[in-house]
């Protein structure tokens, strides 16, 4: 597994990151932990000594105990400079909870400390996750700070909106939870050591359009985001991505394949002809359910009225489902408009035989079509598990989580 980095910036925050910690090693990674002096007065050493296995550092001057190594790995013979060691020996390295003050020190290039020296000389892929007051987040110099950053390449993994540690505060600026950084430094990896690297994942998105003449069509408001932040969030955790985009305006994610396609029926071939080597299907596209029986050649004219006839359209979930070999995830999405929707988006669970189900409410205008945040509900055949408001790519994430959680719990049942 990978050998991961763990700064820790003195914030009321940095309790999270022994959770962050446990999580990892749990998960077969090694770690290694860098504090800040400020960061000693939150949380201990000895907490994260007795999670990891190994000593932390706090001083670029101090002596590895390790000479640079991370647990379970044999230490060099020669006693090597610790910054430069620990840096170079790890795959990734994450910042959590990144301080206005540590940010700032980041996007400067300062290092005075083993953390802030550490990052300036490592040339893994490096995040910050920020954590403050939402004043202090929101204010020009924290985030100027934050766009250099992402333009020398450092991923920035938002905070979340709530409560805050200053009595009766509410806003943006809460370190996200454990599960979800470690999701993210594991999407970081590189090639080989990241979480899906080999998983082929097929994703469609956006909505279909039928014809009724050359310049009309009967189609939806689908935008295509959601399916585009999934496709994305799949990429940067190591999937061989293939998208298929009916009638999608947004410019595709770096690092995967994509199809465009107009009509229901074009959606279906494509899926179809991808979905056999797929291992993992997420539905995201709103296909027309009804088109003209018969297209106009020419464009019809306004006083020759509009005498339209319809059928239905292909069902190009049911069909694939009914396709699915073992090992394989079909994932599906019903966009509902209030009443009852979780019990309407659960039939459709049954019936379309789908493994998960991402009910998504478009009664709220917050979250309707062409929004850039959602909320959703991940149904699967024995719970419900909500996510509130966040941004896309964030929703994106926790849907990805449950695929994981769902595949570990396929593979692991008896066959």
């Amino acid at each position: 597994m990978a050998r991961i980095l763990l700064g820790v910036s003195g914030g009321i925050a940095a309790y999270k990151s022994l959770e962050l910690a446990r999580l990892a090693t749990l998960a077969g990674h090694g770690v290694r932990v860098l504090m800040t002096e400020s960061a000693g007065r939150f949380v201990g050493a000895a907490s994260f000594e007795g999670i990891v296995g190994a000593p932390v550092l706090t001083s670029e001057f101090e002596r590895d105990p390790l000479r640079g190594a991370f647990p379970g790995e044999g230490q060099p013979g020669h006693d090597p400079i610790g910054h430069l060691e620990l840096a170079a020996n790890c795959d990734a390295f994450l910042v959590a909870p990144a301080t206005a003050n540590t940010v700032a020190k980041l996007a400067a290039g300062a290092a005075d400390s083993m953390l802030t020296t550490s990052f300036l000389a490592c040339t893994a892929p490096r995040l910050v996750a920020p954590a403050m007051n939402d004043r202090m987040y929101a204010d020009a110099a924290t985030q100027a700070n934050l766009a250099t950053l992402r333009q020398r390449g450092v991923e920035v993994i938002e905070p979340g909106e709530g409560r805050l540690a200053s009595r009766g505060e509410f806003g943006k600026g809460r370190l996200p939870e454990p599960e979800r950084l470690l999701a993210r430094v594991e999407a970081a990896l590189p090639a080989g050591g990241r979480p899906w690297d080999g998983l082929r994942v097929l994703v469609t998105a956006g909505g279909t359009r039928e014809p009724i003449d050359p310049v009309r069509f009967v189609g939806n408001r689908s935008s295509g985001r959601m399916g585009f932040a999934l496709a994305a969030a799949a990429a940067r955790r190591g999937a061989e991505v293939t998208l298929v985009a009916a009638n999608v305006a947004l410019p595709a994610p770096a690092g995967l394949r994509r199809i465009d396609v107009e009509t229901t029926a074009e959606l279906a071939a494509a899926s179809a002809e991808a979905f056999a080597t797929t291992d993992v299907l997420l539905m995201a596209a709103a296909p027309a359910d009804f088109r003209p029986v018969a297209r106009a050649e020419a464009k019809l004219k306004r006083q020759d009225g509009l005498d339209l006839q319809f059928e239905p359209t292909e069902d190009i979930l049911a069909a694939l489902a009914a396709a699915k070999a073992p090992g394989q995830t079909v994932i599906a999405f019903a966009a509902e408009h209030g009443g009852d929707a979780v019990e309407r988006a659960r039939r459709k669970l049954a019936r379309k035989n789908a493994d998960l189900i991402v009910l998504n409410d478009v009664s709220d205008p917050s979250i309707g079509f062409e929004s850039a945040n959602n909320a959703v509900t991940l149904i699967d055949s024995t719970s419900e598990t909500p996510v509130p408001l966040a941004p896309k790519d964030t929703i994106a994430d926790a849907i990805l989580d449950q695929v994981d959680k769902l595949r570990r719990k396929s593979s692991s049942a008896p066959h």
